[in-house]
């Protein structure tokens, strides 16, 4: 279980990593490039649902920093879970 808990911890740390990836490409980035297409592409599915609830404030979104912290939200939750049943 532990080793569980781990995993979940990294790959939510991984993730984390690029959503902020992908915000800062979106910047520097053409947005047909391939690289952030790629990036793109990963974190898309869970911005969409994200950015209908979250509209953007003028033109800053706040949709990434929502699902960075939703994201270390439920891996917290999941890992003190199983740090609670081993």
């Amino acid at each position: 279980m532990i080793f569980l808990a781990q995993l979940i911890s990294m790959f939510a740390n991984i993730y984390v990593w690029i959503v902020i990836a992908s915000i800062l490409l979106s910047y520097f980035m053409d947005p047909y490039h391939p690289v952030r297409q790629g990036v793109d592409n990963l974190v898309r599915p869970l911005l969409d649902p994200i950015r209908r609830v979250v509209p953007p404030v003028g033109m800053i979104d706040f949709s990434p920093l929502v699902l960075i912290i939703l994201i270390q939200v439920v891996a917290n939750l999941l890992v003190r879970f199983l740090y609670a049943i081993s």
